[in-house]
């Protein structure tokens, strides 16, 4: 397991960049015009970052960023 140390504006500049990171992403995962394949690396990438994000952030400011996601049963 790895850990940081961040003073007060270290965490607050990092919480500026995953939040306009987060907002790239939905942004880009709105935009119907991208291949699928790629959709899917930016979804996986968008949970990466929201659970390092979770980590810290308040619960009002994270459901701003939470998704929904579809459970499909496998055959």
């Amino acid at each position: 397991m790895l850990g940081m140390l961040f003073n007060d504006k270290e965490c607050r500049e990092l919480d500026y960049v995953l939040r306009k990171e987060l907002d790239e992403m939905l942004l880009d995962l709105s935009d119907q015009r991208l291949d699928q394949d790629i959709r899917s690396a930016i979804a996986k990438r968008y949970n990466t970052i929201f659970r390092m994000y979770a980590r810290f952030a308040p619960s009002k400011e994270l459901s701003k960023y939470a998704r929904r996601t579809r459970v499909q049963a496998k055959p």
